[in-house]
């Protein structure tokens, strides 16, 4: 009994090490983009709370015919590869409460 418990510890351990360093290597970020260029397939994009614009490489997954100049966006970015984006919806207004 001790011996499978010792095992699942040891895979446990490595299962969560494996997960760790893919995760380390990819951020996710919402911002805004500033232009599209489907042609080269690159995206210039600006994260929230900072002023600087980044050019991004799409990975061929990406369909950068559903987004446009202006709109906010979450962005999976593993070394300037935009590997996963999708549009983050307007946020609604909320009807005044109260009397």
């Amino acid at each position: 009994m001790k011996k499978i418990a010792a095992v699942l510890a040891v895979v446990a351990l490595v299962v969560s090490m494996a997960s760790l360093v893919f995760a380390a290597g990819m951020s996710t970020e919402k911002g805004t983009i500033k232009s599209v260029n489907e042609k080269a397939g690159t995206v210039v994009f600006c994260a929230e709370g900072t002023d600087k614009d980044t050019t991004l490489k799409a990975e061929k997954g990406v369909d950068l015919s559903k987004v446009k100049a202006g709109e906010k966006v979450e962005v999976s970015i593993e070394k300037d590869m935009l590997k996963h984006m999708m549009v983050v919806p307007a946020a609604k207004p909320r009807p005044a409460v109260g009397c």
